[in-house]
């Protein structure tokens, strides 16, 4: 009689593992009939600007066939072209949700960018011509317009509460298929990617494919939290990396491309670099975090704030910088014209400066000019040093320095150092002239890393640079 009830009981407990595990899992059907209506796909037409063929995963052909690789790959569709058809005009497709009843609609900056036309199609089958309000590259967004009222929206959400962890669902027109739904879980918050320095991106596994750009990610509250914007790939489809662009800071940037159509973002006027350990461990950090200023512009915010070159930026407005990607997503936010905080390390003490943000200039390049030859001197650090031209001191806005003109076997070698390098600070101390920078060389601790300041083809870098 005690086998029957516990055989009964194992098989009670059999059947009721699964419904237990079936109720554990979110039901995202009510959600998704509140939400889809708002969820629209949008198509672009722009003129055939070249010969190469469009694939579904978007151009990655250069003019003469050749592959580019691609790793972050936006993922808006384009129907494919021939070459045998080169006046036909490309059709991308993306998605997109609706945030107002009178039809202003968020999208991403790719999925319209260089469009002649832009159409947008409802939920209810209605094709709609879409006004370009305004579209921002830096964080990938872009607004819409369509003349239509009583349109229903998407309920928007704060990207600042979802916890890592939480389920999220996206809507969207993967491969040109309207309203498909995908869900997965979030897999981190404020996630740098490279060269995307304006947007702390939330990462999730949500199955997110070409098509997808634009498109809401929601949480189980029904709240739209991102915009969806790009997917790490090595094949082209989806593996289980997607990105989305936080909600709060798309609603910050659609506010000022409705109010001007363009948007101003605050600047502190350096250039930083990642404190790794050998860099901790030179300026006397107990552990690696923090951004290092590498250089300050001149007349910018930051050189009337007093910031200088080997500062340890920790904090910005009371918001910790654990990563040098944590600082620009957080000075970009800050109006010009607003004053900060900023706590460094300098010469191992904690330091609090005010800065008033200036207003994000346009991006420039520099050029790469060859050094003449001068007289060389050597080192014990195994360098061939020579006095730095006047050319790349205006090229490159470098005030002093000696400049590289080979390099040896020793620790400048191990450090990484190539010939061209300018060197401006060694040890914490300027470097002025050559006797000078001998005598540095000269004064360094065997043994134990120090800070080297350089200027590579105009970018300037901190190396940890350690004596024999």
């Amino acid at each position: 009689m005690k086998a029957i009830r516990i055989s009964l009981f194992l098989v009670f407990a059999c059947l009721l593992t699964p419904l237990v595990n079936a109720a554990a899992l979110p039901d995202f059907t009510e959600l998704v009939e509140e939400a889809s209506p708002a969820v629209v796909n949008i198509s672009t037409v722009q003129k055939q600007g070249s010969q190469t063929l469009s694939t579904p995963f978007g151009q990655f052909q250069g003019p003469n066939g050749e592959e580019i690789p691609e790793i972050f790959r936006h993922f808006f569709r384009e129907i494919p072209q021939f070459r045998d058809r080169p006046h036909r005009a490309p059709r991308s497709l993306g998605s997109g949700f609706i945030i107002s009843h009178d039809g202003y609609i968020l999208t991403n900056h790719h999925v319209i960018k260089d469009a002649d036309q832009v159409m947008v199609r409802l939920n209810d089958r209605r094709e709609l011509e879409a006004k370009v309000v305004g579209s921002d590259e830096r964080t990938d967004v872009a607004l819409l317009k369509i003349d239509a009222d009583d349109l229903p929206v998407v309920r928007l959400g704060q990207s600042s509460e979802l916890k890592v962890g939480e389920w999220v669902l996206a809507i969207g027109s993967p491969f040109g298929f309207d309203h498909s739904v995908t869900a997965g879980i979030v897999s981190a918050t404020e996630r740098a990617l490279a060269n995307e320095n304006y947007v702390p991106f939330i990462q999730t596994d949500v199955a997110i494919n070409p098509g997808n750009s634009g498109g809401p990610l929601f949480n189980l509250d029904g709240e739209v939290v991102g915009i969806n914007s790009q997917i790490y790939t090595r094949s082209g489809g989806f593996m289980g990396l997607s990105f989305a662009i936080p909600i709060d800071m798309a609603l910050e940037v659609s506010e000022q491309l409705k109010g001007q159509g363009f948007v101003e973002r605050g600047w502190l006027g350096v250039l930083i670099q990642e404190v790794n350990r050998d860099l901790a461990e030179s300026f006397g950090l107990k552990k690696p975090a923090g951004a290092l200023v590498a250089k300050v512009m001149p007349d910018s915010p930051a050189a009337a704030a007093g910031l200088q070159e080997g500062d340890i930026i920790l904090s910005f407005n009371d918001h910790s910088v654990v990563l040098s990607s944590d600082l620009p997503p957080l000075v970009g936010r800050i109006k010009p014209g607003e004053s900060a905080e900023v706590v460094v390390i300098r010469d191992g003490r904690k330091k609090t400066l005010e800065v008033t943000i200036g207003r994000l200039p346009d991006e420039g390049s520099d050029g790469q000019p060859a050094a003449k030859k001068q007289p060389v001197e050597t080192s014990r650090l195994g360098l061939v040093v020579a006095p730095l031209p006047e050319e790349l001191k205006d090229k490159w806005s470098v005030r002093s320095g000696v400049i590289v003109e080979q390099v040896e076997e020793g620790a400048a070698a191990r450090a990484g150092l190539v010939r061209g390098d300018v060197i401006t600070m060694l040890n914490g101390e300027r470097v002025e002239t050559l006797e000078q920078f001998q005598r540095i060389v000269e004064e360094l601790p065997a043994g134990r890393s120090v800070p080297l300041r350089v200027v590579r083809r105009g970018n300037p870098m901190f190396i940890a640079l350690k004596p024999e």
